[in-house]
């Protein structure tokens, strides 16, 4: 079940492949219900908003009321980029933070980027250690990076890979386009492009099987759906509401 959470936290927000980052609306929010085997097993919220000179992105998941007694989740992770019209997104990551309780699980650190030394420093705030990693240019944190995808072009039967930072190491992630396929939802019946990360890093990115997300086949690739495989059943990230721009039925 934790891994179930820190995946429907992150990933299931992976909004990607819009053909421009002018197809990035700021102010965003959108409203997640998380369910496991089809029982709904907590909520989770994703807004991005411009705050002075940056772009700050929060994610946020709860565990649903039944749940807490056996495996209280409370999550909040929080990306803030500094804006630069000179990239080909809307900004690099400044400072990526995590407080994350998970069961008896608790998390609380960072990561500062410092893009022109091309290092990262990660803290961890539960044990008062430090250390260092060198990054590429072109390295976004775990929440950041699916932002990113937003600028990228997309085509069936092709790859894309990022460089991402998770607090532990650098991980070269690709995402594979897999497919167009009309989806219905509790929202409405949506045409789609199926993707698939290829996962590799712990955390945020731990393996928890075979996953498929459904973006919104239009500028704005709105991700209506995630499922992943787990050692038994499944768990599903479903788009109940929020405020983003219209999206094409």
């Amino acid at each position: 079940m934790v891994n179930y959470f820190r995946f429907a936290t992150a990933l299931f927000f992976l909004s990607a492949f819009a053909a421009t980052a002018s197809a990035f609306p700021i102010p965003e929010r959108l409203e997640f219900e998380l369910s496991y085997t089809g029982i709904t097993a907590g909520r989770a919220v994703q807004e991005v908003k411009q705050v002075n000179n940056e772009v700050q992105i929060i994610s946020t998941a709860r565990s649903a009321d039944w749940l807490r007694f056996f495996f209280p989740v409370d999550d909040r992770i929080e990306s803030f980029l500094l804006t630069d019209t000179s990239a080909q997104f809307m900004g690099t990551p400044r400072l990526y933070h995590e407080r994350k309780r998970e069961g008896k699980t608790i998390t609380d650190r960072e990561a500062r980027f410092d893009h022109q030394k091309l290092e990262v420093t990660t803290i961890d705030h539960r044990n008062s250690s430090e250390k260092k990693h060198a990054i590429t240019r072109q390295t976004y944190d775990s929440l950041s990076s699916f932002f990113y995808f937003r600028t990228v072009p997309l085509q069936v039967g092709t790859s894309h890979f990022i460089d991402i930072y998770d607090c532990n190491r650098l991980w070269n992630t690709e995402v594979k386009v897999l497919r167009r396929e009309q989806l219905k939802t509790p929202l409405g019946r949506f045409n789609t492009i199926v993707i698939q990360p290829l996962l590799q890093s712990e955390g945020i990115f731990a393996r928890t099987g075979d996953m498929l997300i459904w973006l919104t086949d239009d500028e704005r690739r709105i991700p209506v759906q995630m499922k992943s495989k787990v050692v038994v059943g499944s768990i599903t990230a479903t788009l109940t509401g929020g405020s983003y721009w219209p999206v094409r039925k």
